[in-house]
Formats: C-alpha cells, sequence, structure tokens
C-alpha cells in the first residue's frame, strides 16, 4: 500500500453547515481526499467542477443504440474520474450513498468503506428504499457506526458484527481549549431544527426557568423546518427577551457563547418516522469546551455524557425533568464546574479528533491492503 492513499469520499453535499464532521475528515484524514458530492450519486469533484460531459453523453446514447448494457452518464462520468484519479477506496458518507454506488465499485473492483451517522440507520423508509443494505453490508469492507444503539440496530438488519467500528464523529481541538467561566446564566443549544432535535421541548423547559431565574437566557443556534414553530412559541410564552434564536451560529460564536455559559441542553427525542442521532457533534463539542450537558437518554448520547457525572441524561419528551436539571445547575455552580471539567477529561481521553482521524486512518489502510 502506498504511504498517502488515494481516497474518494463521496457525500451528498458540499461543505453543509451541519455536517462539519464530514469536513473534519475531509481534511485531516492522511493522504490525498478526492472530495465528490451533488447527491447520492455524486455529479461534482471539489476543485473540479461538473463530471459529465457532453461526450459522455453522447458515448451512453450510442451504446444504448446499438443494444450494449451500460451505466448512465452521470455514473460513466464518475468511474471515469474514479479511474482518473487512480482512487484505491471509496469511502461513502451515509448509507444511501453507499447503495447508490456499490455497483460501480464492485464493477471497479474498488473496495467500499460505509459511514453511517443517524437517519440512514434509524429511518424505516430509508433503510427499505436501499435494499435493507444488503449489497452495502456485503460489499463494505467496514461500516463505520457512531453510537451502540446504531450497532445493535445494524446488526439486527443483518450487517456482520466483524464489519462494524465504532467510532463516533469528535469535535474540533478549538473546543478543547475553551476555558468556561460560568459567568452568566445561560444555557446554549446547537442543531437544525428538526423532529429529532425537539427544540420546542428545550424551549418549554427553559421557560419554566424563566419563572424561578427572570435573567436567565438561552441561545439555540441553528435553521430547519422547526425554526418558525419555535419563535411562535417563544413569542406565546412571552419569553422574548430570554431566547435568542440567531439562526446559523458560526464556529466563533459557538465557542465564545461556550466560554461564558453554564450547560448545554439538548432534547433529542426518535421522530414519527424513527429518525434519531448518531452521536450529535454539538454535544461532544460542548462536553469538549468544559460545560456540562443536559440532554436525552437518546441514540448515541448516553455513549459519551454519563448521567451525573458529565451532564444530566433525563427521558425523552420529560420537559419537567429537562427544567428540574436546568434550575439544579443554576442553583449550584459549583457542580457545574465539576461536571464540566470531567466531560473535558472524558473528550479529550476517549473521543479526541485525533483518535476519531487515527481510527480512519487504520481502516482506510487495512481496506486498502486487503484489496492489493
Amino acid at each position: 500500500m502506498k504511504e498517502n492513499p488515494i481516497i474518494a469520499m463521496v457525500a451528498p453535499s458540499l461543505d453543509a453547515y451541519s455536517e462539519t464532521f464530514i469536513q473534519a475528515q475531509k481534511k485531516g484524514l492522511k493522504g490525498k481526499v478526492c472530495y465528490y458530492y451533488g447527491g447520492n450519486l455524486p455529479l461534482f469533484l471539489e476543485g473540479f467542477g461538473r463530471l459529465k460531459t457532453r461526450f459522455v453523453t453522447w458515448e451512453v446514447k450510442i451504446k444504448r443504440r446499438l443494444g450494449i448494457k451500460t451505466f448512465n452518464a452521470d455514473e460513466i462520468a464518475f468511474i471515469q474520474s474514479l479511474k482518473k484519479q487512480r482512487i484505491q477506496v471509496v469511502f461513502a458518507q451515509y448509507g444511501p450513498t453507499a447503495h447508490r454506488v456499490v455497483q460501480i465499485c464492485k464493477d471497479l473492483k474498488l473496495p467500499l468503506i460505509t459511514h453511517f451517522h443517524g437517519y440512514d440507520a434509524s429511518v424505516d423508509i430509508v433503510i427499505k428504499e436501499c435494499n435493507h443494505y444488503k449489497e452495502v453490508f456485503e460489499y463494505s469492507s467496514y461500516a463505520i457506526i457512531v453510537s451502540n444503539t446504531m450497532k445493535s440496530r445494524l446488526i439486527e438488519k443483518g450487517c456482520p458484527k466483524e464489519k462494524l467500528i465504532f467510532n463516533p464523529c469528535a469535535p474540533d481541538t478549538s473546543f478543547l481549549e475553551v476555558k468556561p467561566q460560568f459567568s452568566e446564566p445561560l444555557f446554549i443549544g446547537l442543531g437544525r431544527f428538526v423532529d429529532k432535535k425537539a427544540p420546542y421541548y428545550t424551549i418549554l423547559a427553559f421557560s419554566k426557568v424563566v419563572n424561578r431565574f427572570p435573567n436567565a437566557k438561552l441561545v439555540i443556534g441553528g435553521e430547519g423546518e422547526l425554526f418558525e414553530v419555535c419563535k411562535n412559541i417563544v413569542c406565546h410564552l412571552k419569553i422574548e427577551k430570554n431566547v435568542l434564536l440567531p439562526g446559523i451560529l458560526p464556529r466563533e460564536e459557538f465557542l465564545a457563547y461556550l466560554s461564558k455559559g453554564c450547560a448545554f441542553v439538548q432534547h433529542s427525542v426518535t421522530a414519527l418516522n424513527g429518525d434519531q442521532e448518531g452521536t450529535p457533534v454539538a454535544i461532544l463539542e460542548a462536553s469538549a469546551a468544559g460545560l456540562p450537558v443536559i440532554a436525552t437518554h437518546h441514540a448515541g448520547i448516553p455513549d459519551v455524557i454519563l448521567d451525573g457525572e458529565t451532564g444530566f441524561l433525563i427521558p425523552e419528551h420529560d420537559v419537567e425533568a429537562m427544567a428540574d436539571k436546568m434550575i439544579l445547575l443554576l442553583e449550584n455552580k459549583e457542580l457545574a464546574k465539576q461536571m464540566g471539567k470531567k466531560g473535558k477529561e472524558r473528550i479529550k481521553n476517549y473521543f479526541s479528533l485525533e483518535n476519531h482521524l487515527q481510527t480512519l486512518d487504520q481502516i482506510i489502510g487495512k481496506t486498502i491492503h486487503k484489496n492489493e
């Protein structure tokens, strides 16, 4: 195997604000990463542009008129790029991406590593549309999972246990450098405003906190289909002065809030369609910064946050319990500091970006070596 492997990282999007974990992998992996994006079947290569050309389109039309079976034009454009870049392994972000490119990998005899993240391993209709990942499980050299709950689910779906690698995404090192001051009665949340993150529950819990602590503040960064709903709830509860919903929150601003806040809060739930978190990166980031985390017993959160030690874990949908824990930390700053300190040490020891990337580099190396 070459010292610097050539990796095709395939993902639906380019630089999506909610996928900082993918960007960290793209930038941090050893070797050359060719980043393909634009849907489950990629249409673009970063730094190059659109893959498909008129020549490829005409080539497919001519072959089909001659009765020759062939891939479609977008698939052939992707195949030609993989050959041109001398790719050694395909690293697919999300199960549906792997499902879409697995036949191409088979045809080229290119090894495949599949990285599951959350919805792709929990939403039944997604799994069904991917033929229950039968080909993906069979052909992938490894399947990376980000929670023990996900591990159990994929084994149940038929993935060989020996192919599964537990490796939660990790926070950027800048979060470990934060020295929290616990200077303000401020709670911070961050994430897309979608069903599984249930930001309205966090707001409802915080409204009970305001009754006891009128100066308390809550900021939740992010966007999504529930954003306006949450704005309306804040207005209805008449807590506009206490709750800030700024939209997408740049990392610098998030770090600034973490440096002065008292806790990170997130009320994740299982959505009606089965959608669940993986292990939320924002929770890892907040814990790395040294803040206690108040969240739910959900998906991979208990893998990272130790209930009563580095934060508090409550049952899904239990607004009263979340409010109680928020009040408890406001009343006991020393407890918040102790929990935050333990959380920072836990992230540093077990969930650092260095460890995360090292694990990926190792399995990429093993995969290429087995294929040589």
